[in-house]
């Protein structure tokens, strides 16, 4: 593996090698001195082509992290607003010895051409790309499920993590809301499946994507008896897109009263789960919309894990990209012993 597009397609021990990797990188980030010089000399380019704010910020910590020498492209102020296509700005990334590009952008696809175009040799790290696949947003939810759900790591998430080299077999997990703008959702779905959780989304009708029977999963329109008959083990609600909404949020639902009424997570819906349930969001959150601030802060809610998580989950995609054994960047071949050693320095 060369690049990291999507998660469809990847395989049961690359991803539990990547949430392997990423449990090392959390240990270092316990360290006081929480630099490794992993990836010193080499060149990040976090380009994003979208508005972004912790998704950057995140892959930045990783990249620093790791010791790696980085670039922040935004394509607001910079020549793409004169007319610059990507296929220019990738050859100019190429001259510059680009090592490895995160990219973010609204068209679907645009990160798989961007990294078979044959306009430059680096690495593609995909940070989202319309409403196709955001995998490292899958990965760290991933990542953060298996701790509390397999690894025992307690309510506060302080424990000692026990679930090195394990699967999500028979995990359940709901993820609730807008289902058809997310590429979360798309991204979950599939990663999810391949650890041997069970999935279920839950959404009103005009916010499930056409195709939908094809996925991976089961799909429910009723969220009070998905939550008291299913007994979901997680609880993933969706932040409900509504600037990707033309005509407004009564395009899709009749009201965010309604829409909140049937289909938002609050205190009375938490209090059905299990008492091992845990609540995510992969932020920024609709306070009030799609989750209530009760459940919001609620001491089972991992929200703010989430995202220290997605700091190592970016720092295990990157070094496993970059510092494959084999020297070709391919994470299939690497041992974890010299992965152990490289992290441990």
């Amino acid at each position: 593996m060369k690049h990291l597009l999507t998660t469809q397609g990847l395989s049961k021990d690359d991803a539990i090698l990547l949430l392997d990797t990423s449990a090392q990188m959390a240990a270092t980030q316990a360290r006081e001195n929480k630099k490794l010089p992993t990836l010193r000399g080499r060149t990040v380019v976090n380009l994003f082509y979208e508005d972004s704010t912790r998704t950057r910020i995140s892959f930045e910590t990783a990249a620093k992290r790791l010791s790696a020498d980085v670039i922040n492209f935004s394509a607001k102020g910079s020549s793409v607003s004169k007319g610059e296509s990507l296929k220019d700005t990738a050859l100019t990334l190429h001259a510059m010895g680009a090592d490895a590009v995160v990219v973010r952008h609204s068209a679907s696809g645009a990160a798989h051409q961007l990294a078979h175009a044959g306009w430059l040799d680096a690495a593609v790290l995909n940070a989202g790309d319309g409403m196709h696949q955001h995998p490292t947003q899958a990965l760290l939810d991933a990542f953060t499920i298996r701790r509390h759900l397999v690894g025992n790591v307690g309510v506060d998430g302080r424990g000692p993590d026990t679930s090195m080299g394990a699967d999500l077999a028979g995990v359940r997990v709901a993820v609730v809301g807008d289902v058809l703008h997310s590429r979360v959702a798309r991204s979950n779905v599939y990663l999810l499946r391949t650890l041997g959780a069970e999935v279920t989304l839950v959404a009103p009708p005009t916010l499930v994507p056409v195709g939908v029977e094809e996925w991976p999963c089961r799909v429910s329109y009723h969220l009070d008896e998905t939550l008291e008959q299913w007994q979901p083990d997680a609880v993933m609600m969706l932040r409900v897109q509504r600037e990707r909404m033309s005509g407004g949020s009564g395009a899709f639902f009749p009201s965010p009263m309604e829409y909140s009424r049937k289909f938002g997570f609050d205190a009375r819906r938490l209090a059905v789960l299990p008492d091992h349930a845990i609540v995510m969001h992969p932020g920024p959150m609709n306070r009030g919309l799609e989750i209530s601030a009760a459940a919001a802060d609620h001491p089972r809610s991992v929200i703010v894990e989430q995202v220290a998580n997605g700091v190592a989950v970016r720092m295990a995609a990157l070094y496993l990209l970059l510092s494959g054994d084999d020297g070709t960047g391919s994470t299939g071949s690497t041992s974890s012993t010299s992965t152990d050693e490289r992290i441990a320095l």
